[in-house]
């Protein structure tokens, strides 16, 4: 059963970033079929404990229902709905080297609600090419977008010319920006901005791959620079 939305307290970040979590082992299993699930078993296949998973849904207003869990499709329909994406939201890469061609030919974005409405370069030598059936444009053209409805930037140019890009997206009016460059942007309080730095991933990874072979005894050879 869900709550009164209305009655529902601010959803902490920590739950939030676990959300398109519970959403993607939902669809997987509205896909098998499967009508209903227990908290133990949607908390297996999203990674997370069910002490923690049953306290992320109950800032949803959703308890499931004792002996029986939770509706898959209603609970998803709830996380969706949380998530803001009962409505397509358009998005504009900005950058088109390897990074912004590979994110424009993702197919995936459409069935999470999202579309790539533009392509953005500021190479008049890139302007007007085709990268995944979409003309590429110049970068003068986001004033453009962004008055005809964009949602989203998505920055992939390289870290110096990130900060410039983020602030002809925050004039034009754009307040939700994904960051593949590797560098803090600054912005205004009302914009949002999330980064996503995969060499910081990878050095997280080798930080556990290190400590994982010291506890079982292999230990590691420090290379002398």
């Amino acid at each position: 059963m869900t709550a009164d939305p209305a009655a529902r307290r601010g959803i902490p970040d920590a739950t939030v970033a676990r959300l398109p979590e519970y959403l993607r082992a939902l669809s997987s299993l509205a896909g098998q079929g499967i009508g209903s699930v227990s908290s133990e078993e949607l908390a297996a296949a999203s990674g997370v404990r069910s002490a923690k998973l049953r306290k992320d849904l109950s800032h949803l207003g959703s308890y499931g229902v004792r002996g029986v869990g939770y509706d898959v499709d209603l609970l998803a329909a709830e996380i969706s709905r949380e998530l803001g994406l009962t409505q397509d939201r358009s998005v504009a890469i900005i950058g088109m080297g390897n990074l912004g061609r590979a994110l424009a030919a993702y197919s995936g974005f459409v069935t999470k609600g999202f579309r790539i409405v533009a392509l953005v370069d500021d190479d008049p030598a890139v302007v007007g090419d085709t990268v995944a059936g979409i003309t590429v444009r110049a970068l003068d053209d986001l004033d453009r977008l962004a008055a005809e409805g964009l949602s989203i930037g998505v920055i992939t140019t390289p870290a110096h010319s990130a900060q410039l890009v983020c602030d002809r997206l925050v004039t034009a009016g754009v307040h939700a920006i994904l960051n593949f460059a590797p560098c803090v942007l600054a912005v205004p309080d009302e914009v949002d901005v999330r980064k996503v730095d995969l060499s910081t991933e990878l050095q997280i990874l080798a930080f556990h791959e290190q400590r994982k072979a010291l506890a079982s005894g292999l230990g590691l050879e420090e290379v002398a620079p």
